[in-house]
C-alpha cells in the first residue's frame, strides 16, 4: 500500500504547499541550463482567471515534498530536477525530469509514474477511510514519444475538494511527470488547456 499525501484538497494545506513550494525554489540553486532536460515556463501553464503564474528556479533533485500521487517513483538522481510554480491562491503546479540510462528504462519509468496516477484515488482512498476520491483518463497526448493525461479527485470527509492533473511525458531518455493543483472537482480542471502544457512540455524537454 503506498502512503499518499492528500495536499491540495484543503484550503490550508494549499497555502501550506505553496509556501513551501516557493521557498524551496528561492533557496535551491540554479541547475545548469546545459545539465538540465528543458523545462516548462510560467507561460506555458493553464492562466489563471485572476492571478499571473510565479516560477522558481530550476533545482537539481527532487522537491521537497515530491508531487502528490508520484511521490517516490522519480530517482533523486544526478540526473533529475525539478522546477516548482505558484499563484496568489491556492493554485500550484510542479514539474520533475530526469534523464535515464536508457530509452528502456525511461519507458520503464514513464509506464510506473502514469501507474502511479491511475491508481492514485484508489490508494489514497485505502490510506484515508471516509473520504471520497475519483479519477479520469484523458488519453494521449501527440507529442515526444509519449504522453498521457490523467485528473484525481480527493476529497476528505468535511474539507475541501482537492483535483490534480499530471502529465506523463517520455522524450528519448528524458521523462517528466507535470502536475496542476488547486481547490475543486474533475469538472473545474482546466483539460484543454493542460492538454497544451503538455505538448510544450514535450517539446522543451
Amino acid at each position: 500500500m503506498r502512503t499518499r499525501s492528500a495536499a491540495g484538497a484543503a484550503t490550508a494545506a494549499a497555502v501550506a504547499l505553496l509556501t513551501a513550494a516557493t521557498a524551496t525554489a528561492a533557496a535551491a540553486p540554479a541547475a545548469p541550463r546545459s545539465a538540465a532536460p528543458g523545462f516548462l515556463t510560467a507561460d506555458d501553464l493553464p492562466p489563471h482567471a485572476t492571478s499571473p503564474w510565479y516560477e522558481g528556479a530550476v533545482a537539481k533533485g527532487l522537491p521537497d515534498p515530491e508531487p502528490f500521487c508520484v511521490d517516490g517513483a522519480v530517482p533523486g538522481t544526478s540526473g533529475t530536477y525539478h522546477r516548482l510554480f505558484g499563484t496568489d491562491y491556492d493554485t500550484h503546479a510542479s514539474q520533475v525530469a530526469t534523464t535515464a540510462a536508457s530509452v528502456k528504462a525511461a519507458d520503464k519509468l514513464a509506464s510506473e509514474l502514469a501507474d502511479r496516477a491511475a491508481g492514485c484515488a484508489a490508494d489514497w482512498l485505502r490510506d484515508h477511510p471516509g473520504s471520497t476520491a475519483s479519477w479520469d483518463d484523458y488519453g494521449t497526448v501527440e507529442a515526444g514519444d509519449s504522453a498521457h493525461l490523467y485528473g484525481v479527485h480527493t476529497a476528505p470527509p468535511e474539507s475541501e475538494h482537492g483535483v490534480n492533473l499530471f502529465a506523463v511525458i517520455r522524450k528519448g531518455t528524458k521523462v517528466t511527470v507535470v502536475r496542476w493543483a488547486e481547490m475543486g472537482t474533475l469538472q473545474d480542471a482546466p483539460v484543454a488547456a493542460f492538454r497544451t502544457t503538455a505538448t510544450k512540455a514535450a517539446a522543451r524537454l
